[in-house]
C-alpha cells in the first residue's frame, strides 16, 4: 500500500480523497485545511488524521505522495517542500502563478526522481486521446487551422470579491478555464510560441477578465485561435472543445464525442468519406471507481500506478503545466500591448 495525504479540501480536494479512498493500492494517512468544519467530517466519520499545517503533516505522516489542491498561490511553497524531502506531488491546475516558478519546480521533481504530475483531467477523457491519434494517424492530411473553444456559467453576474476575482490566487477565466484549453492545444496540436493577438475582456468581474479571446501561432507553424468566456449561461456547466481543419477534411472533438468529416476515406482507420462519429461511450478509460466523471479517477489511477511502478509520468507532467503558465504569460503580456 502507498501512503497518500491531501492538502486543500474544497471541491476537488474532496474528489481526490473519494477517489483515493477506495483506490486499493493506497492508504490515505492524512487530510489538511484550514476548514474545522471540513476537518471534523473527517474526524467523525474517518480515521485519517487530520491536519491545519502542511508541513506538520508531511513531518508527522511521511507519506509517499501528497495531493495539492489548495488555492493556486500556495501551489509553488507546499510543492516545494514536498519534493524536497522526497514526495511525489500531484497538484491542481493551475500550476503555478509564474512560468519561472514551475520551471524550477520541474527541475527539482526530475533532480530527485519523483513522479509529479497536475490536474489537467482533459488529456484521460477518450475522446480528446482518440483525437490525437487520428491527427498522428494524418487523417487530416496537411492541417491549416485550429480552433480551441471553452465556455460555460461560472460567472453571469456582478459580485463580491472571492479568489476568483483576484489573479493573485488564480482567479480569472484564463488561468481557471482558458489553462484547460491551452494544455490540450499544447499536447494534441502543438505548443504555442508565438501571440498574435489577445484580448482580455471583463462583463461582471473586477480585477480579472471573463473572457480570452487569442491568436495562437504554434512551433510546428500551424496557427489558431482561442476563444473562452466562463460568462455564458447558456451552458449548464464547462464545456471545452477542439476543431482542427486540414485539406481532407475536419474533426470537432468535445468530452461526449469525436465528430470526422472527410473528403476522402481512410481505409487504415475504417473512416469512410463523410461524417463519421465516435462516441465518449467507447473511448472512456475503464476505471474501478467512477466519480464526476471517469477522468478524475483515471488521472489518480495513472499518478499511483507511476509511483508503484517507479515510472516517469508522460501525461500532465510539471513540465507540460509549466509550458502553459508560460503561454499564459504570453497572452498576458500581449493583451497589455492592445
Amino acid at each position: 500500500m502507498i501512503k497518500g495525504a491531501i492538502t486543500g479540501l474544497g471541491k476537488m480536494g474532496i474528489s481526490h480523497a473519494a477517489i483515493l479512498g477506495a483506490h486499493p493500492e493506497v492508504e490515505m494517512v492524512a487530510v489538511c485545511d484550514a476548514s474545522s468544519l471540513v476537518l471534523n467530517a473527517f474526524n467523525k466519520f474517518s480515521s485519517v488524521k487530520t491536519y491545519t499545517d502542511f508541513e506538520k503533516m508531511v513531518e508527522s505522516e511521511k507519506p509517499e505522495f501528497v495531493v495539492i489542491a489548495t488555492p493556486t498561490k500556495y501551489h509553488y511553497p507546499m510543492v516545494k517542500y514536498a519534493l524536497e524531502r522526497g514526495v511525489h506531488v500531484f497538484c491542481e491546475k493551475p500550476f503555478t502563478l509564474t512560468a519561472s516558478q514551475g520551471e524550477e519546480l520541474t527541475e527539482l521533481a526530475n533532480q530527485k526522481g519523483l513522479v509529479n504530475q497536475v490536474g489537467f483531467h482533459n488529456h484521460f477523457i477518450g475522446t480528446f486521446r482518440e483525437l490525437k491519434r487520428l491527427l498522428s494517424q494524418n487523417v487530416l492530411g496537411e492541417v491549416f487551422h485550429f480552433s480551441g473553444e471553452s465556455y460555460g456559467p461560472v460567472v453571469t453576474k456582478e459580485k463580491g470579491g472571492t479568489w476568483r476575482s483576484n489573479p493573485e490566487e488564480g482567479g480569472g477565466c484564463l488561468y481557471d478555464y482558458a489553462s484547460h484549453v491551452i494544455n490540450l492545444i499544447q499536447e494534441i496540436i502543438g505548443r504555442p510560441e508565438k501571440i498574435d493577438g489577445a484580448l482580455l475582456k471583463s462583463f461582471y468581474s473586477k480585477g480579472v477578465e471573463d473572457a480570452v479571446y487569442s491568436l495562437l501561432r504554434l512551433d510546428n507553424g500551424l496557427s489558431g485561435t482561442l476563444l473562452v468566456n466562463w460568462s455564458d449561461e447558456t451552458y449548464r456547466k464547462m464545456s471545452t472543445s477542439l476543431t482542427v481543419q486540414g485539406k481532407n477534411g475536419k474533426i470537432i472533438c468535445d468530452a461526449t464525442e469525436v465528430k470526422i468529416y472527410l473528403k476522402k476515406a481512410v481505409p487504415s482507420e475504417k473512416l469512410e468519406k463523410g461524417w463519421t462519429i465516435k462516441y465518449i461511450t467507447d473511448l472512456a478509460l475503464p476505471v474501478g471507481f467512477y466519480l464526476r466523471g471517469e477522468e478524475y479517477s483515471a488521472q489518480i489511477d495513472y499518478f499511483v500506478d507511476c509511483i508503484s511502478n517507479g515510472r516517469k509520468s508522460e501525461y500532465n507532467t510539471f513540465e507540460q503545466a509549466a509550458y502553459t503558465d508560460k503561454v499564459i504569460e504570453m497572452i498576458v503580456n500581449h493583451s497589455k500591448t492592445n
